[in-house]
């Protein structure tokens, strides 16, 4: 079992007289920073000159200074940006002014575990990634509840690096869920692996092939929405609060039935162990990683026609005008704000 760590193992006075630099106020950067003034920390967020978010970050009381400023200001620098465009601000804006025993945090382990970014040995580098979208790890901690986070160390050069992660982790109201320790290889190889095979991957490709599957056969879009799409949110939250045998007692038997009968049908066993088994060695082997360093080189000419197509697509045109003229009780959109 991996080592678990809460409330109780955290110690968010280990913050005390840090300053703390979030870099970004996107998703993740504007919960982040939130919740740690809220908690008490001293907190400022970095970004880009001309960004559109400066204003935003001032009317939420927050202080905002450059990049390089509040790189040269924070005890703690938190690097919230986009994985393809830290690597360059790092360079630039931040390791330029990096002092021995600082501490540099990131929520996701890209761009150190594949060299992207290399830091100083006299510094801490370690990472809180919370489990779950930005807009929740606010949402949640607004609650009085929390997203549980990973916890990983990769450089502990002032010996406290696990208490700054773990304060950090209460400041954000992760310690709330739980805090659960791991590296920075297995949570960057993990984390693409389930975005990609399962996550955002497999599971919009299974979407839009059961959406076609039924227009095709002549079922009206709109009844092909609600089973294929609309639904998976449903069936995700049974299966989240207690695991597939929850789903499976919500479901009907003949739902149940099916599930058995028909899944592996639609997901032959080997033939698709065969294809994960693929997608992972990409991964552990840097190629995907190559492949997105490149697009982001080149214009991310192929990811931007992907997402041209996909907005295009029948499912997600039907959908727009389904949740257009439908109440889907108190959801709100996410946070979408650029870093």
């Amino acid at each position: 079992m991996a080592k678990m760590y809460y409330e109780k193992d955290c110690d968010i006075n280990k913050l005390n007289g840090k300053k703390i630099g979030i870099i970004g106020y996107g998703s993740q950067g504007h919960a982040h920073a939130l919740n740690l003034k809220e908690s008490g920390c001293d907190v400022c967020v970095g970004l880009r000159p001309g960004s559109r978010n400066w204003a935003n970050v001032e009317k939420a009381g927050l202080k905002v200074m450059s990049v390089p400023d509040a790189a040269k200001w924070a005890d703690i620098i938190m690097i919230l940006v986009n994985d393809e465009a830290q690597a360059a601000m790092y360079k630039t804006d931040i390791a330029p002014y990096l002092e021995e025993g600082n501490a540099l945090m990131f929520a996701h382990g890209f761009n150190i575990h594949f060299k992207q970014i290399v830091p100083p040995a006299n510094v801490d580098v370690l990472m809180i990634a919370p489990k779950g979208p930005g807009h929740t790890v606010r949402s949640t901690y607004v609650n009085g509840k929390g997203v549980p986070c990973l916890l990983a160390v990769e450089q502990n050069a002032t010996g406290k690096a696990y208490d700054i992660g773990l304060a950090y982790a209460a400041g954000i109201g992760g310690a709330r869920g739980g805090v659960m320790e791991t590296t920075f290889q297995d949570e960057t190889e993990t984390d693409l692996f389930g975005e990609q095979a399962v996550l955002c991957g497999g599971v919009v490709e299974l979407m839009k092939l059961g959406f076609e599957t039924l227009v095709e056969a002549g079922y009206a879009p709109e009844n092909a929405y609600f089973e294929c799409i609309h639904e998976m949110k449903l069936i995700i939250d049974l299966i989240n609060k207690g695991g597939v045998a929850m789903m499976n007692y919500s479901i009907s038997d003949t739902a149940e039935y099916g599930e058995y009968v028909s899944g592996p049908r639609i997901l032959p066993y080997e033939e698709t162990k065969k294809n994960m088994k693929a997608v992972l060695k990409d991964i552990q082997d840097g190629v995907f990683a190559g492949k997105w360093i490149s697009e982001n080189q080149v214009g991310r000419t192929f990811f931007n026609a992907k997402r041209a197509q996909l907005a295009k697509h029948q499912m997600e045109v039907v959908g727009a005008e389904l949740r257009k003229n439908m109440l889907w009780g108190d959801d709100t959109d996410p946070d979408t704000a650029s870093n």
